[in-house]
This record gives C-alpha cells, sequence and structure tokens, in this order.
C-alpha cells in the first residue's frame, strides 16, 4: 500500500509586527494581504500613513486584501477598509539568503488599481528569476492624490514609501536582500516610479528603477487644489480634511469620476490636461515631492541608481479606441491635439514637416502618444544620462495579435509580457487566444531581462548614450538599435516637462 507524500507546511514568517502564515504554491512560498500601514479611516483619513500595530498569534496571510476605493466602474469590495497591504512571493524563506527583490508599483491613472489583479501574479517572475516580488496597495484617487486643505500631498505616494520601508525592515524574512530591491511599475506605476526617483522620503530604500511608460503630467498645487475643488464642489462641500472626511470613499471617488467626465470641457482653464480628462497626478509641492522627476535626475539625485525605462511604439492606440477614435480621427481633432500638445509655437509645423503623408490619425497617435508617455520616458534616460547616471532604454514595438491586431504595440501590452500572465486578466486580450509561441518567446526574453536587471544592473544591452542613442527594441526580431523614435526625439528635444499650471482661474 502507497502512502501519499505528506502536504506542504503551511510557510512561517516572523516579521516586525508578527507571524503570518502563507500558503505553499508551485514552489514558491505566497503570503498575501499583509498589512503594511494602519488603515486609513475615521482619524487617519487623508493623513500620511501610519505603522501598523503588531499583533499576537499567526496571522493568516492567504487573501489580497480589498481594493483602496476607486470609481470608474471597478468592483467594490465589502471586506473592509485595510486597504494598505503587501505581497510577497518567494522561492525560499530562509534568513538572509541575500536574493534581488522586485517591488511592483500598477498603474491606473492615479485614480484606479490594485495588486490583486490576476495580471499582476508574481509567481513566474520570482520562480524563473530567482527573485523575490512584491506587490502592494496604494491610495488611489480623491483619497491618495487629491490636493486637500490640513491633509498632506501625495498621500498615495506616501503610501508607496511606507510599503518600501517595510520592505527594508521585513524582506530578510523573505529571503530577500534589503540592499538590492528594483521598484518596477507601468504607467502610473511609472510616474510612481519616477516620483520616487525624485522623493527625499524616498531616498534609500531601493537600488534600481524599472519606469514602463512614464506618464508626463505632473501638477502644480495650484491645478491640483483647482481641481480638488471641482470635486468637492460635486458634493457641495469645500476641499479640506474636515468636510471630506465625513464623506463615504466611494462617494468621493465617484466625485472625482464626474470631474473626470467633465474636463473636456475645461481645456480654457487648464489647457492639456483637460483636454486628456486626466484628474490626478502627483503634485510637485516643494516638500514632499520638491521638483518633477526629469529636475531631480538632471540634478543628480539618480546618479547612483540603475534605471531601466522605456515605452510601447504605439502607446496611444488603445487610448484611440476607448475614446471611438480608433482610424476615425477627422483634420480638426487632429489640428486640435497638434495644437494643444505639440511642444513650443511651432510644434504643429514640425510634426506635419517630421511625418510627410502622414493622415489625421497618424498624427493625433503619434502626438499624443509622445506626449503622454514616449518622450517623458526618454527625457527620463537623457536626464539620467547627462547627470552621469546610467539608463537603459527600451521600446516595444512587437504588434499585440489579440482583438485581431488592431491595437499594435499598445499601451500596457508590456504587463502580460513581462509578469508572463498571457492568459489571466484584462490584459491577456491583447495577446489573444490564437499562437502564443511568439508571444511567450518574447515573454520569458523580457521577463529574462527584468529580473537580470534587478539582480546586477544589467538587462542585456549598452546603457543610453547621446552619441549611439542604443535602445533594445523588443519585436518579433529583437534587437538592439538607435532609439526607434528619431523624429519625434527631434521635436521634443528642447522640451521641459515642468508641473502643469491652470491658464486661468475659474
Amino acid at each position: 500500500m502507497t502512502r501519499n507524500p505528506p502536504e506542504p507546511r503551511p510557510p512561517l514568517v516572523r516579521t516586525t509586527a508578527g507571524t503570518l502564515c502563507g500558503s505553499q504554491e508551485n514552489g514558491l512560498a505566497v503570503f498575501r494581504g499583509i498589512p503594511f500601514a494602519e488603515p486609513p479611516v475615521g482619524a487617519l483619513r487623508f493623513a500620511a500613513p501610519q505603522p501598523v500595530p503588531g499583533w499576537e498569534g499567526v496571522r493568516p496571510a492567504l487573501d489580497f486584501g480589498p481594493p483602496p476605493p476607486q470609481g470608474m466602474g471597478a468592483a467594490q469590495d465589502a471586506r473592509g477598509d485595510d486597504w494598505l497591504t503587501i505581497n510577497v512571493w518567494t522561492p525560499e524563506l530562509v534568513t538572509g539568503a541575500g536574493r534581488a527583490v522586485m517591488v511592483w508599483i500598477q498603474g491606473g491613472g492615479y485614480m484606479l488599481g490594485t495588486s490583486g489583479l490576476p495580471e499582476y501574479d508574481g509567481a513566474r517572475i520570482a520562480g524563473e528569476g530567482d527573485v523575490v516580488v512584491v506587490s502592494f496597495n496604494y491610495r488611489v484617487g480623491v483619497e491618495g492624490f487629491a490636493q486637500i486643505e490640513r491633509a498632506p500631498a501625495n498621500r498615495g505616494l506616501l503610501d508607496q514609501i511606507a510599503a518600501l520601508e517595510w520592505v527594508r525592515g521585513n524582506i530578510r524574512a523573505f529571503g530577500g536582500d534589503p540592499g538590492r530591491v528594483t521598484v518596477f511599475g507601468q504607467s502610473a506605476g511609472a510616474g510612481s516610479v519616477a516620483a520616487l526617483l525624485a522623493m527625499p522620503g524616498a531616498t534609500g530604500l531601493f537600488r534600481r528603477a524599472v519606469a514602463q511608460s512614464v506618464p508626463g503630467p505632473f501638477f502644480t498645487p495650484e491645478l491640483a487644489a483647482d481641481i480638488a475643488s471641482l470635486c468637492a464642489s460635486e458634493l457641495g462641500l469645500r476641499p479640506t480634511a474636515a468636510e471630506l472626511s465625513s464623506v463615504d470613499p466611494l462617494v468621493l471617488a465617484l466625485a472625482g469620476d464626474a470631474v473626470t467626465t467633465r474636463l473636456p470641457e475645461l481645456v480654457e482653464r487648464w489647457g492639456a490636461v483637460a483636454y486628456r480628462a486626466i484628474t490626478f497626478a502627483p503634485v510637485v509641492e516643494g516638500d514632499s515631492l520638491p521638483v518633477t522627476p526629469w529636475q531631480a535626475l538632471a540634478g543628480g539625485a539618480g546618479r547612483g541608481i540603475d534605471l531601466l525605462v522605456g515605452h510601447t511604439r504605439d502607446e496611444h492606440r488603445l487610448l484611440s479606441l476607448l475614446d471611438g477614435l480608433l482610424g476615425q480621427v477627422t483634420h480638426e481633432q487632429a489640428d486640435q491635439a497638434l495644437r494643444i500638445l505639440a511642444p513650443g509655437p511651432d510644434g504643429a509645423r514640425r510634426y506635419r514637416e517630421g511625418f510627410p503623408g502622414a493622415g489625421p490619425h497618424q498624427l493625433h497617435e503619434a502626438v499624443n502618444s509622445d506626449w503622454l508617455f514616449r518622450m517623458p520616458s526618454l527625457h527620463l534616460a537623457q536626464a539620467q544620462h547627462d547627470a552621469g547616471g546610467r539608463a537603459h532604454v527600451y521600446e516595444l514595438a512587437w504588434p499585440a495579435p489579440g482583438m485581431g491586431g488592431i491595437l499594435g504595440a499598445c499601451h500596457g501590452l508590456d504587463v502580460p509580457l513581462i509578469f508572463g500572465n498571457l492568459d489571466r486578466g484584462q490584459p491577456a486580450a491583447l495577446i489573444g487566444d490564437g499562437p502564443r509561441s511568439e508571444a511567450e518567446a518574447l515573454s520569458a526574453l523580457m521577463r529574462g531581462a527584468w529580473t537580470r536587471f534587478a539582480v546586477d544592473g544589467d538587462p542585456g544591452w549598452p546603457a543610453y548614450d547621446s552619441e549611439q542613442r542604443l535602445a533594445q527594441v523588443y519585436d518579433a526580431q529583437p534587437r538592439v538599435a538607435p532609439y526607434p523614435e528619431e523624429t519625434s526625439r527631434l521635436i521634443w528635444q528642447h522640451h521641459t516637462f515642468a508641473p502643469l499650471t491652470p491658464l486661468s482661474r475659474a
């Protein structure tokens, strides 16, 4: 009579706050929903994150924590207000094992997002890369980024710093090395990575940074306060902590949604940010975030940090689809985009000259892609290089086969490729249901580069410089080549990504 092998014992780990019990999954120890800060409710509503108290006994860490309050049609979670939680995937629970640590910051326009989405499962990165993977929740929307009187600015970014402080204090117990931490993020997560490079409070909390599609918009306090005032006025209130703290978080998130739908009517007041319907972004207020990331890196703030930064080729195509404009852009709409977004007084002319023969759709796609993600990402690398730091640049050019291939190498395509979750979560629709061999090969190549970078700072191609401008181009036939978007680079080369400010006051 044969006996079944005994079930593996659930992994236990002792943190600074108490003991956790996780799960054993495919050779990894996994811990979910670990609180890294007190729930930001009640007296702590709109406050900086506060340390979590310890607990007695063993705390289960089997399920993701509830997402932070958010609107935009996101499913609501009734499991409570313990929004600030962290998750860990590790190959080995040996204190002092010294593995590199990769800390993921999800995107979502600073309005949406939770670490528990299936596309962010860190198992393949941790298992194949032999690294410790960490993800976490942070406050978004009004809770995290609105400029509220008598509340600290950039609360969502302060949550991220608190999570990194938790990593520094606890990751040894999970087999990680607190001196070998890489932060990586996409879209608003990449904007957060860029912001952390400029924040004094994040100094020393990470050694390397990966920024995938860095968004350009950062706000002045004046713009952020004006937008917050409009959000509060949706509820007949003023944007103060005292008045807003009594409002249900979901109701407040929906007020932010209502303002987002009104923004296109406010282009004369707020310019590009209203045209692009961007309600929230990090605020350059001189305290938690003294300057923009581009200013910080140009001043040498990232000289001791290895940087990997890039974007997709067709950043805006998915957004055009969501806006109902894919293939439908008129000459008038292209003219408006060029007038509002192109840099300098002759930016529109330079786009038309630089892309001869381009129709309105191509011009609209190019200037939106450049303003939103492509040029902010490239300028971050350039600022790092100019100050004597090291940056590696990439472009994802592989056209997504899903949805009939209409989206090309669109925004967000990098997420399933990096995580290797090609059949889970919403971004998996970009991969489609067809043959997976090409997608799997590209996914393994990119995932390997990211983990190598986390381990030793070298993703496998030369650092960017001002002479050769080499970049890794991820396509069906990956190659190292001069940065592909040279026309856009020249149009934007003298532009400064300054904090956005109101064009006029109401």
